[in-house]
C-alpha cells in the first residue's frame, strides 16, 4: 500500500515547527527518522495531513554528558548513541537497551526522542527511560516548556504525553555515578529486530562484597506501557541477589502487569516471558556480568 496524501513542510527551525504544530494540531505529524511513522502510513494506520520534517534542526540533536546526567536530543540517531563511547560509561543500559532495537539500518536513521513518543510497550528505549527514571522536555507555542517524568509520559500503547501541539526537545537521563554499576537487558522475539514478544532490564550498583546499593528494573511489551518497579526493586538493597531472590522479585513484578494476546503469544505466556527474563538479568547483573548478544 501506498501513504495516503499528506502536505509536507521542512521546518527551518524550532520556533517554526512550533507555529506548524501550533495552526495545524492534530492534522500533524513530526517526521525525524520515520522508521516507525513510514511503515504506519504506508499501511494507512497513521494519516497526517501534514508532515513537518524536522531533521535539519541541529538543536534537537544535541548531546552532552555530565557527571550526573546526559542530555540527549529528541533528533539524535539511535546510531550516535550506540557510537558514543562516553555515553557507554554513564548510560549502560541505554547501551545494552540499543543492541536489541530493530538493524544496523534502522538505527542508522530512528531517534531516541521518535522512539519515544511513538510509546511502543515492546519497544528498548521506552523501557530503557522507565527504568533510569529519564526527563522529557517538551515545547509548544502558546505553553512553553515543561517537562514529564518518565513514568508519566507512556500513557497508554501507542500514546505519550507529548500533545499534538508539543515538540519532544530533548531527554535527561541520570547518570549512576561509582564502581560497580551493571546493566543488562534481555527480550524474546520471532526474529531478531522483531518486537519482542516480552523485554526485561535491570541497573544495578554492587559493591566489591557483592552486595545491591543501587537497583532499578522493569519489563516491556506486558503491559499497555513499559513498566518500572522501584518498589520492588528496593527491595534487592543492602542484599546479595541470589537465583531465589530473583525469581521471587520477577514473579511479584508480572503480578502486577496485565500483559494482551495477540498471534504470537497469549497473556499468560507472556507473563511467563516476562517472569523468566527478568529473573535472568537480575541474577546476571547482581553477578556483575552482562548478557551476550
Amino acid at each position: 500500500m501506498k501513504a495516503a496524501p499528506f502536505d509536507y513542510f521542512r521546518a527551518a527551525d524550532l520556533d517554526h515547527a512550533l507555529d506548524l504544530l501550533d495552526q495545524h494540531g492534530f492534522d500533524c505529524k513530526l517526521i525525524a527518522g520515520g522508521q516507525s511513522l513510514v511503515p504506519m502510513m504506508a499501511m494507512r494506520l497513521a494519516r497526517p495531513a501534514i508532515l513537518i520534517d524536522i531533521n535539519r534542526l541541529d538543536v534537537l540533536k544535541s548531546l552532552q554528558v555530565g557527571p550526573e546526567s546526559v542530555t540527549m536530543g529528541a533528533a539524535t540517531r539511535q546510531r550516535d548513541v550506540e557510537d558514543n563511547a562516553p555515553l557507554h560509561e554513564s548510560l549502560p543500559l541505554v547501551r545494552e537497551a540499543l543492541k536489541w532495537v530493530g538493524h544496523t539500518q534502522t538505527r542508522n536513521r530512528g531517534t531516541v526522542g521518535g522512539s519515544l513518543v511513538h510509546a511502543d510497550p515492546s519497544a528498548e528505549l521506552p523501557l530503557a527511560a522507565a527504568v533510569l527514571c529519564a526527563t522529557a522536555r517538551v515545547r509548544s507555542k502558546s505553553q512553553g516548556e515543561r517537562r514529564v517524568a518518565a513514568a508519566d509520559l507512556f500513557v497508554g500503547p501507542m500514546a505519550s504525553a507529548v500533545n499534538e501541539n508539543e515538540c519532544l526537545t530533548d531527554i535527561e537521563w541520570p547518570v549512576w555515578s561509582g564502581p560497580g554499576v551493571v546493566a543488562v537487558f534481555d527480550e524474546v522475539a520471532m526474529r531478531h529486530g522483531d518486537f519482542a514478544m516480552a523485554s526485561a532490564a535491570c541497573q544495578l550498583q554492587i559493591d566489591e562484597a557483592g552486595i545491591c546499593r543501587r537497583a532499578a528494573f522493569g519489563l516491556g511489551g506486558v503491559d499497555g506501557t513499559p513498566r518500572a518497579f522501584p518498589k520492588l526493586a528496593a527491595q534487592l538493597i543492602g542484599k546479595r541477589v541470589n537465583a531465589e531472590l530473583a525469581r521471587e522479585l520477577a514473579h511479584a513484578a508480572t503480578r502486577l502487569v496485565e500483559p494482551g494476546s495477540d498471534m504470537h503469544a497469549d497473556a499468560e505466556y507472556r507473563r511467563h516471558l516476562g517472569a523468566v527474563l527478568l529473573s535472568r538479568v537480575l541474577l546476571r547483573a547482581g553477578s556483575g556480568k552482562r548478557l551476550s548478544h
